[in-house]
């Protein structure tokens, strides 16, 4: 009889691919340090990444992957360093980023690696934080990112069809992806060259248009696999929901839950990976807030670790901020600000800190989850244990699930009854303790601020520039000329004009009667002008972008002129045929006269490009003195306003606050912090978006902004604000697990760091602050959350003071969730297992 050790051996043995180098596999050997164990290749440490079923192998070690999506060009360089290390802190071993096309050639055969696109910089600093790299070259990236990061002059390459077996998208795509990963090789960031990247993405997401393309769809897979493996980075490459992803190309899963909805790899040699988690759902104008909680997050990457899973990555752990035009169709400036890092870089708890957490309670999995054999076990209707054990050892793991949605559950396990939360799992490193339940947050909580600056909203004046509309304009051709063509990425904005005469019989007679003017568009909003009036505006939907705009308006006798400005909020960033999108008004008509419907979609129309502020450049110092600004009125469409502001009070991120603005783009010291659109209201009443991030780079002392509003907003109301997490809480109950940071692994053996395991409230100010007031206390039955806590039926009377004594005036601490500090007098709870809520304020 073979014994068990020796079938784990033969099976690693068979089973093992070496991603670089034609190496060999002669054998596998392990040591019995703490998971850690090394493997070898010809009888040497591996030097490089290889991957089995089990996992990737980087240099010569198996590793759980945790990976943090963060995106370069979405913050600034020298936000880089913080997210990095507030990444690593949160218990993050890997930084995943796309690379992005169009910021890197924006005009063909045009380089730009500088500032926020400096990619080698980006990675470097990864490297130096030592951690791991995942590169997802694409280069088509959707990412809700403008076209997708393929570049606009793409689309007026002849013939071309977009992510198709098609010879000139073909020849772009393989000279852009060659020069970026010769860039990497030549500064030696792969890790075979000893740099941190150890896994490269070629295409995207491409099963979900592949059969639009049909035989050409299959072929284009196979050429892309191909292409990536010849460009020797001597690393692994991914495609990504590619469930035909080329051998030795590892397909790996995208959604919320890949525990339970992954297929699988689809080779038994690859390992399972999971590249995009979602924290949350990235938002377009007219959206709700998006919302995923710390609990369900932990509890999909507990079920898929469970599972034969090695790898996740979190998108986005830094969503950031699209900056300028960047944004694809209709999506938010803000992205994925509902990311364990926000928009500003600060902490969202309890989401970074639920994540640490269950990420401490995997990695003391380590040794079983990587040389071990898993068994599955129904412990009831809803409930099962997967164990893992390492045969012929002690090494042990178990991961308890409760399904049931609503009902929490006991269970006997190995002798020991465990109450399980409602849709939860509970891990147990050896089998017998509990170190974690996803369901349960041991982890602080915060709430986040918006403080009113004083010193940038002190004589804060504003001064104005309307822009006059057009009446007629050159570039004539019949019908208005479709957007994205004309406007070819290089601004949201497009003038159209015409004119036409009517006579006394053809304008209505009653006085009560109006014509109408109707214009169908394909997208995705238009501004209207008739004689030199504002006759209003209209917009499509992320969902749905071509509309109608239908308004009466006052025409006379003699000639009219009617001018259209059509706008854009970001190019398409998904689908098949891409190159094959449009925009712009196709039809245009006018109602209601006495000689009927008048249709003007042929009527001979002038075209400019862009606005004139635009092209004065109002935004810079230089630009605006070109113009005559004076006294703002009640406000109106298509005006610039001007301001200054010295730059606001501490270090903490800075924001701006478009109260009473429509629609339009801020600027500050020449530079672009993305779309507003303040009166596109979600289904709540409420703006999408209010606050906007200026970024501490783009100020100085004293700072220019200016404002384009489209619409007819006012800025008297616009302020600056700072933003901080400085109100923390926690939450914890009696029936809490310790936390996992209680715990390690030494001689294979799970042991507590301390002697008192019991529940307790952990709270830690932000940066270098300290508590400086007890907000809310509750020892017994509080509810609500962050911000909101309540007492319930009872409470300790001495709650305050005792949180008072153990945190005031202190940087962080720990209160024992124990009776015997809050008074057992008058009790009237005594039934009731204890809760302690606290809320404080930090500075």
């Amino acid at each position: 009889m073979v014994e068990p050790r020796r079938l784990l051996l033969i099976f690693f043995l068979s089973t093992l691919l070496i991603a670089y180098s034609n190496a060999n596999v002669e054998e596998i050997q392990k040591d019995t340090e703490e998971g850690d164990e090394e493997v070898k290749v010809g009888g040497q440490k591996a030097q490089g990444v290889a991957y089995d079923a089990r996992s990737l192998i980087i240099n010569g070690k198996r590793e759980l992957l945790f990976s943090g999506a963060i995106h370069y060009p979405r913050s600034t360089p020298d936000m880089w360093p913080d997210l990095i290390k507030k990444a690593k802190q949160g218990g993050i071993n890997t930084i995943e980023t796309y690379v992005f096309w169009n910021g890197h050639e924006p005009v063909e055969g045009q380089y730009n690696f500088e500032g926020e696109f400096d990619l080698v910089k980006f990675i470097k600093l990864i490297h130096e934080h030592k951690l791991y790299a995942v590169v997802r070259v694409g280069p088509f990236i959707q990412a809700e990112w403008n076209h997708g990061g393929l570049p606009y002059w793409l689309r007026e390459v002849p013939g071309i069809i977009f992510r198709s077996d098609n010879e000139p998208f073909k020849k772009h795509m393989k000279r852009f992806v060659t020069m970026i990963v010769d860039k990497l090789k030549q500064e030696k960031l792969f890790a075979p060259q000893g740099g941190p990247i150890i896994l490269a993405q070629i295409e995207n997401e491409y099963n979900t248009i592949q059969r639009a393309f049909r035989e050409k769809g299959d072929s284009y897979v196979q050429w892309a696999g191909k292409l990536a493996l010849s460009l020797n980075a001597n690393v692994p490459w991914i495609m990504c929901k590619q469930r035909d992803a080329p051998d030795p190309i590892i397909n790996t899963c995208n959604g919320r839950h890949c525990g339970d909805t992954f297929y699988g790899p689809n080779k038994r040699n690859k390992p399972a990976l999971w590249t995009e988690n979602w924290t949350a759902q990235y938002r377009v104008f007219g959206d709700p807030p998006s919302q995923r909680s710390a609990e369900d997050l932990a509890y999909s990457v507990a079920r898929f670790f469970s599972k034969n899973g090695s790898m996740v990555n979190y998108y986005m752990y830094y969503g950031g901020t699209n900056f300028g035009r960047t944004s694809a169709s209709f999506t938010t400036t803000r992205y994925y600000d509902e990311g364990p890092l926000d928009e500003f870089g600060l902490q969202r708890e309890p989401k970074w800190g639920h994540l640490k957490d269950v990420h401490r309670a995997l990695s003391l999995c380590k040794r079983a989850l990587f040389w071990g054999v898993p068994t599955t076990l129904k412990l009831g209707p809803d409930q099962q244990a997967i164990v893992w054990q390492q045969p012929g050892t002690s090494a042990c793991a178990a991961f308890l699930a409760n399904n049931n949605t609503r009902l929490a559950q006991h269970v006997n396990f190995r002798g020991q009854d465990i109450r399980l939360p409602a849709r939860s799992i509970s891990v147990l490193p050896d089998c017998k303790t509990v170190v974690f339940n996803t369901q349960l947050v041991t982890t602080q909580h915060n709430s986040r601020n918006f403080v009113r600056s004083e010193i940038a909203n002190k004589n804060f004046n504003w001064e104005m520039y309307r822009e006059v509309p057009p009446v007629e304009l050159g570039f004539k051709f019949d019908v208005p000329r479709e957007l994205f063509h004309l406007t070819k990425d290089t601004t949201d904005y497009a003038w159209y004009t015409t004119s036409l005469k009517l006579g006394r019989r053809d304008l209505p007679m009653k006085k009560n009667v109006r014509p109408v003017l109707r214009v169908a568009s394909l997208g995705h909003g238009i501004h209207a002008y008739v004689n030199g009036e504002y006759a209003g505006s209209a917009h499509g939907s992320k969902v749905e972008k071509s509309f109608v705009f239908q308004r009466a308006v006052s025409l006379k006798e003699g000639e009219n002129h009617i001018a259209l400005l059509g706008y854009l909020v970001g190019l398409p960033d998904s689908g098949a045929y891409m190159e094959k999108r449009f925009a712009g008004p196709r039809s245009i008509t006018i109602l209601g006269l006495n000689t009927g419907t008048l249709d003007i979609s042929q009527n001979g129309w002038g075209h400019q490009v862009g606005i004139d502020g635009e092209k004065k450049k109002l935004f810079t110092e230089e630009g605006s003195k070109s113009v005559q600004w004076r006294k703002p009125d009640q406000g109106g469409p298509l005006t610039w306003y001007k301001g200054y502001f010295d730059a606001p009070e501490g270090d903490n991120p800075v924001a701006i606050v478009m109260t009473g603005m429509g629609k339009g783009m801020v600027w500050i010291n020449g530079r672009s912090i993305g779309r507003y659109w303040n009166n596109y209201l979600s289904p709540l009443k409420k703006p999408t978006q209010s606050e906007y991030h200026i970024p501490r780079a783009y100020l100085k002392p004293k700072n220019l902004i200016v404002l384009l509003e489209e619409e007819e907003g006012n800025p008297k109301d616009v302020h600056i604000v700072t933003v901080n997490r400085d109100t923390i809480c926690s939450a914890v109950s009696e029936i809490h697990p310790p936390s996992p940071r209680l715990f390690e692994t030494k001689n294979g053996s799970l042991q507590p760091k301390v002697n008192d395991l019991k529940p307790r409230a952990e709270l830690i100010c932000p940066g270098k602050k300290q508590i400086v007031a007890v907000e809310f206390a509750s020892y017994g039955d509080p509810f609500g959350a962050c911000g909101a806590y309540f007492i319930g039926n009872c409470t300790a009377p001495e709650s305050k003071q005792v949180v008072e004594k153990y945190c005031l005036g202190k940087p962080s601490c720990q209160i024992p969730l124990d009776s015997i500090h809050f008074s057992d007098q008058n009790d009237a709870c005594t039934h009731l297992r204890k809760t302690l809520a606290v809320q404080v304020k930090c500075a």
